[in-house]
């Protein structure tokens, strides 16, 4: 990154799915993939599956609603101005029952080039469990 860069609130690239609508404030391209931050607006009924990260470390802070981090030996709810951080190799879910927004931060990973793969992709993409299984590895996300 050369220049500053300012993104207001509700800019950035965006994208909108079923679940959130993931905006994007700081792209990993910028930072040579050492930092992204993703602005998601969490959708009433979210739910994050099961996963963890083997390089990645995942900064969660909670802006608005109640955001259930379940992991293996606990579950905690997140409020307003409350920060988690998960570490590699930490399994970890996530729940919003009536939806919320939280800023995520992610170090050492390109979560906003995941998003930006996804939405190129087709519902038949989608369905192929072993492309959707490899692309999230390559992107650091492994699930069971």
């Amino acid at each position: 990154m050369k220049e500053k860069e300012i993104i207001r609130n509700g800019e950035g690239e965006n994208y909108n799915y079923t679940q959130d609508h993931c905006f994007v404030k700081l792209s990993s391209k910028n930072t040579n993939g050492e930092l992204c931050f993703i602005e998601d607006k969490l959708k009433p009924g979210f739910y994050l599956a099961r996963h963890h990260h083997k390089i990645m470390t995942e900064v969660f802070y909670i802006l608005e609603g109640e955001v259930e981090l379940i992991f293996d030996d606990e579950s905690t709810i997140c409020r307003p101005g409350d920060t988690i951080t998960v570490p590699p190799n930490i399994w970890h879910a996530a729940s919003c029952e009536k939806g919320g927004k939280m800023l995520t931060i992610f170090k050492n990973g390109q979560f906003d080039l995941y998003l930006e793969r996804l939405s190129k992709m087709s519902d038949s993409d989608f369905a192929d469990k072993e492309l959707m299984k490899s692309i999230s590895e390559e992107f650091d996300i492994y699930e069971e």
